[in-house]
């Protein structure tokens, strides 16, 4: 086998497709063809798509058979909990909703009965009228020999697309739904960066047997699978426990995976003490094949009694400088943009205010879910063009603005300049959670007395 590759190491894993990039070229690999088991050339391409992260494309190509293959992979990360997205369709803006459906994931129309399954198709890029229109042409593939060899069937699939043109034609509006085990599919929001009424998300805990479909097994499990009990040996391995003690002296390094190309990099972590608050740890991630740089924040205290909701009243540009810790369970809000942003769109993060706000636009601006590229409808590049000018506006402090985060676990922090007094520009209120927000963070099924009694 010979590999060619004019890309150095130091670039990063996956890169964005550009014609300006001299070392945006695939990788070539001699191969078999399967055909007619001469030697053929399979390329390989590492890439970002817009709205599907990371893409790995590959095509095979016999010079003796004329043989040739295309085909498309997800190249992304498997997130930490799957992902549920309903979208109500009701008009024609509402068809043409961008739509990633990855690999692992089930798209159900439940009003005509349609359930495409998991791992039934590739991964695709399209829109909801794309769905429907693949799903009709595969029904009416084979109809022509279908009506002469079963009459019956056909004209059952006959009426089954009758059903589906009826719902292209949105004589009544229906829900589409996708369960993506991987969170890794997606659904436009066209009213974005606003809140979509239309659309709703449940993130939600993977099941063993999806965590199986998806090849992540435990540690136990492999075990079991190699024949070993783990109960014999000495755990200790000459390795220093990790005690809150250590965690306070030292910056302790491990190894991870850059969050932007995938390439190996190390993440740093210390605990620290915020005054008037409690202890957090300190994640920071910086990546020497891209330079892409993160940091992230965890509550060393668990989760709190209560909700928090902090509400600071930006009047002054010295308000930009104040301390934000946001946990990643926080939503951020600003009324006068009409725009919000869930805990999981950023993660956790230790900054200042302004710093908070660079990142929200800077990931506005990076990723095209957002807004921006060739694959984005134009009246959301001219909306999120506005809005970001209103965004940097405020960031410059040129106007006043209200910033509310809503934390439900309690967990995230605003500095309060007039400590240990009141801050007459800031509220800060706790809440008791809805069953909803306990059952999105698992507080509903947790047994914290007596749990031992089912081992």
């Amino acid at each position: 086998m010979v590999v060619t590759s004019s890309t150095p190491s130091a670039d990063p894993v996956f890169s964005t497709l550009s014609a300006d990039d001299i070392n945006s070229e695939p990788t070539e690999i001699e191969s078999m063809c399967p055909q007619c088991g001469a030697n053929g050339m399979t390329r390989l391409l590492l890439t970002m798509i817009p709205h599907y992260k990371e893409v790995i494309l590959m095509s095979f190509h016999c010079e003796e058979c004329n043989h040739s293959n295309n085909e498309i992979q997800s190249g992304g990360v498997i997130q930490e909990k799957g992902m549920r997205l309903t979208v109500n369709i009701v008009n024609e803006r509402d068809m043409s909703r961008q739509l990633v459906k990855s690999d692992s994931a089930t798209l159900i129309v439940p009003s005509i009965e349609l359930e495409i399954p998991a791992n039934s198709q590739k991964g695709e890029i399209t829109t909801v009228e794309g769905v429907l229109q693949r799903t009709k042409a595969g029904l009416m593939q084979d109809q022509p020999v279908r009506r002469h060899v079963d009459p019956e069937g056909a004209a059952q699939i006959d009426e089954y697309v009758l059903k589906i043109d009826e719902v292209m034609l949105l004589k009544s509006p229906f829900s589409l739904t996708i369960d993506d085990p991987s969170g890794n599919s997606f659904i436009e929001n066209p009213l974005a960066p606003g809140p979509d009424p239309g659309r709703s998300s449940e993130q939600y805990v993977r099941s063993k047997d999806q965590d199986h479909s998806l090849g992540m097994y435990s540690q136990e499990e492999v075990a079991q699978q190699e024949g070993f009990d783990g109960e014999d040996g000495d755990d200790s391995d000459g390795v220093t426990p990790l005690t809150e003690e250590r965690l306070k002296e030292e910056v302790l390094t491990f190894p991870t995976n850059c969050p932007e190309c995938n390439a190996p990099a190390e993440t740093n972590m210390k605990m620290t003490n915020i005054p008037y608050f409690k202890e957090v740890l300190i994640m920071a991630t910086v990546c020497d094949s891209c330079g892409h740089k993160t940091n992230e924040v965890k509550s060393g205290g668990g989760i709190e009694e209560k909700g928090k909701k902090i509400t600071l009243k930006i009047t002054d540009p010295t308000d930009m400088s104040r301390d934000v810790l946001k946990s990643e369970t926080c939503s951020l809000e600003i009324p006068e943009l009409e725009f919000e942003i869930g805990g999981a769109a950023l993660g956790g993060k230790f900054t200042t205010v302004e710093g908070l706000l660079n990142n929200v636009l800077e990931q506005i601006e990076k990723n095209s879910v957002w807004g921006g590229g060739d694959a984005v409808a134009p009246d959301i590049n001219v909306r999120m063009a506005k809005f970001k000018q209103r965004m940097a506006d405020c960031i410059s402090a040129k106007s006043n603005f209200t910033l509310v985060l809503d934390d439900p676990a309690g967990n995230s922090y605003l500095q309060n300049v007039y400590a240990p007094e009141d801050d007459p520009e800031m509220i800060v209120e706790s809440y008791t959670r809805s069953w909803d927000q306990n059952e999105d963070m698992g507080l509903n099924d947790m047994k914290v007395e007596g749990y031992e009694e089912n081992q």
